[in-house]
């Protein structure tokens, strides 16, 4: 028999196992969905109340709790019985994609074991498929033919590893078999990376590499920083680590412990089934726009598109940079620390249209406790106080003439509800006219007392405004190139943002951290890891924040410095910048530089655009070079992309038209419609991405990747900047098989470094 036969025959084997397995779980189900229905029904149908005695509620409570109990013991077992069913379906269509051959040292018999997408045993003990996540699984992904060593729980394991076997599987039949020295053979690379885009981010299991499996299994970093080319599979391999920590750390770790920021709601669409498709639930997916504008629900805060095609100054930019920073940071800690001392603004608590607490009341008592008392304790106690006096005031206004005369008026409607679930059985008359004149009086005074609870009588615009008036004070700004003037114009820039109901993203988190600090919020302590993409185009004022309000979470941080389009320079300092945050001896750095998604020729020409980024280093996969058209007219352009993609739609390949602006998307879409073109235009990150042609402006395309990307107009107007450069590769770079650059006049000069053998000039 040849390998592929012998090979086959095992796997028809277990897959025969895999379904007697699936009917087991089948018949589990239906067993927990009948006990379940069981025993809702006994219980309705024998539960007597009993309420007279205390024993009599003991025993009624004893027997609900024990019926609850029984119902989420059947509950527990219809889901664990439902997700493994789920598990074996998708080993039924692929087992297994590896075998490993080893001997482990001092045992005198060799081993073979497969591995797939999860474990599988026909009996105890007896596994027929390891999951790619088990520590032996490593060998696997680690190293090649000889002496490897993993580690296992009791600690480092060595072994001899004799034989490497890939398969590629359809449908429970070996279409290929793969020996190999190597850790993923590049046959089976290959064959995985010409297959075409989709509109759905796959698992990668098949195809880990050496160093995306150091990513996946890293345990001990509190930073793991990731720092990777375009196409570097460091999404991907950042996905499959939430799914191998939600293995490795069952029952102590769930997935909604684990919250992944991702640089747009697209995207997290893209890749939102990933983790199903490992068997396990998504985490939490936010972008930081969502993260911020949810607790500012009243205020318009600066949107993505916003954001990237705003035209700055100079100053601006220098204001930008110095907000955004560490220094900015510290100097808002510095401002706090002063305003245990003076400086809070506050608020009336209106009632009826008139001051019932006025803000010089509530400033005096604010400040007049032990100096001791931090910001937290200070205002806890004066809203205790607050509390204090308006419970004073219901009891003085409850005896009123006014409130006397509104309960003997009252409904009994009105008088019910004033009752509420209070017993009737009061002692005279009296005391049940004092408890309805209060419960009158408290209705009254429910928006004051709220007001207290949820700290309303905060001035935190005013607060803002003052710690940035206080900035020249905290901060040289000389340093950073910037006049008092030009500061004080940036002021007042924010206060007539502040009158519209809007704010900048980067005056956001400052605001929101001053809030924190004041009101003593605490962070996050349930959330164990968080996952932050695009990490270039995060501020390290956002990172700090980030890390103060997950204070008990390990951060995974990746990105591609060379593809920073909003903080485009200053990326290059971020790792710096971040790991100060972390202690030294808990940091670690994975440098991806070889880039799997482009063909060689896309990803030489894509890494002679950059001048000083990492190195990018071109997997051997074949294809053609990109080409550039130069037209004369818009018109013109617009009828050679029409041609082009009409080829891409005959050579069965999915386009994206990346265009800069929103607004060159929508001018394209029409002309392209006029000419018959099918396309669909992805104008928001609320969108999902279609199958066929899409338009996508340049800021929503982060992260994605096509089989063929069409640059339009890459001209010297619309890319004329040096600080475009990261952005001119972020769309090129999103090319699986095809590039092409079209330019209407003449080509952008962040192309003239690139030679003329990388590319074909029509």
């Amino acid at each position: 028999m040849t390998v592929k036969k012998q090979e086959q025959q095992r796997m028809d084997d277990v897959i025969s196992k895999i379904k007697i397995a699936e009917r087991e779980h089948h018949k589990e189900i239906k067993k927990a969905e009948s006990d379940t229905h069981a025993i809702k029904d006994d219980f309705s149908n024998n539960l007597r109340l009993k309420t007279e005695t205390y024993s009599g509620i003991f025993e009624t409570a004893a027997t609900v709790r024990q019926q609850q109990q029984m119902l989420q013991e059947r509950e527990n077992s219809w889901q664990h019985a439902t997700k493994r069913l789920d598990i074996l379906k998708k080993l039924e269509k692929t087992p297994y994609f590896a075998r490993i051959d080893f001997q482990e040292k001092g045992e005198k018999k060799a081993e073979s074991i497969y591995i797939g997408l999860g474990s599988f045993a026909d009996r105890p003990d007896n596994f027929l498929i390891y999951d790619w996540r088990a520590p032996i699984s490593s060998i696997y992904y680690d190293g090649g033919i000889g002496q490897i060593t993993y580690q296992t729980p009791d600690g480092p394991q060595q072994v001899d590893v004799t034989l490497k076997r890939q398969f590629v599987v359809e449908n429970g039949k070996i279409k290929t078999v793969f020996d190999t020295d190597e850790a993923v053979g590049d046959q089976m690379l290959l064959d995985v990376l010409d297959e075409s885009s989709d509109t759905k981010m796959k698992s990668i299991v098949t195809t880990i590499q050496k160093e995306q499996n150091q990513i996946i299994r890293e345990t001990d970093a509190e930073l793991l920083f990731v720092q990777g080319a375009a196409g570097s599979g460091k999404t991907s391999a950042v996905l499959q680590r939430v799914a191998y920590l939600l293995y490795r750390y069952r029952g102590k770790l769930s997935s909604s412990q684990v919250i992944l920021f991702s640089p747009n709601q697209l995207f997290n669409d893209y890749i939102d089934q990933v983790l199903p498709e490992l068997g396990e639930h998504n985490m939490v997916q936010m972008t930081y726009y969502q993260y911020a504008q949810r607790r500012l629900p009243r205020i318009k805060v600066e949107t993505l598109q916003e954001r990237f095609e705003a035209q700055r100054t100079a100053t601006q930019q220098k204001i930008l940079n110095l907000k955004n920073s560490l220094y900015f940071f510290d100097a808002a800690t510095t401002y706090t620390q002063y305003l245990e001392k003076k400086g809070m603004h506050f608020k009336n608590i209106m009632f009826r249209g008139k001051p019932f607490f006025r803000k010089e009341k509530i400033s005096q008592i604010y400040y007049n406790f032990n100096e001791n008392y931090h910001l937290r304790t200070r205002l806890s106690a004066t809203k205790e106080r607050l509390l204090k006096t308006l419970n004073r005031r219901v009891e003085s206004e409850s005896r009123t003439e006014w409130v006397e005369k509104a309960i003997q008026d009252a409904s009994q409607q009105q008088l019910n509800e004033l009752y509420g679930d209070h017993p009737r059985n009061f002692e005279n008359g009296d005391k049940e006219m004092h408890y309805l004149a209060r419960q009158l009086v408290m209705e009254q005074y429910k928006k004051i007392h709220a007001d207290i609870i949820h700290t309303r009588f905060i001035n935190i615009n005013a607060q803002y405004v003052h710690f940035l008036k206080n900035v020249p004070e905290l901060i040289d700004l000389d340093k950073y190139g910037i006049s008092e003037a030009e500061w004080k114009d940036s002021v007042l820039d924010v206060i007539a943002r502040f009158k519209a109901g809007k704010m900048q993203l980067t005056d956001v988190t400052p605001y929101l951290r001053l809030y924190d600090r004041i009101t003593g919020k605490r962070g996050n302590t349930e959330m164990r890891h968080v996952f932050i993409d695009e990490i270039q185009d995060y501020t390290p004022y956002q990172l700090a924040f980030l890390k103060e309000n997950f204070p008990r979470a390990r951060f995974t941080v990746l990105g591609d410095l060379n593809q920073a389009i909003f903080t485009k320079m200053n990326s290059y300092n971020l790792l710096e910048d971040v790991s100060t945050m972390f202690p030294q001896d808990k940091t670690k750095v994975v440098q991806l530089t070889k880039s799997y998604r482009s063909t060689k020729q896309i990803t030489d020409f894509t890494k002679q655009i950059l001048v000083d980024g990492t190195a990018v280093e071109s997997f051997e996969r074949r294809g053609d070079l990109p080409q550039i058209m130069v037209d004369k007219t818009t018109t013109a352009l617009a009828k050679d992309v029409a041609l082009q993609v009409r080829k891409n739609n005959e050579d069965k390949l999915t386009t994206a038209i990346i265009c800069k602006t929103l607004d060159e998307c929508e001018k394209l879409l029409k002309a392209l419609r006029e000419d018959d073109v099918k396309v669909t235009l992805i104008k928001t990150e609320n969108q999902r991405l279609a199958a066929g042609t899409i338009i996508v402006p340049a800021f929503l395309a982060k992260g994605l990747e096509f089989d063929a990307v069409i640059m339009w107009n890459a001209n010297d107007k619309n890319y004329a900047l040096e600080s475009e450069r990261q952005l001119v590769y972020t769309i090129c770079s999103r090319a699986m098989h095809r590039l092409n650059i079209y330019a209407e006049g003449r080509l952008s000069p962040l192309f003239n470094q690139v030679p003329a053998e990388f590319y074909q000039l029509k």
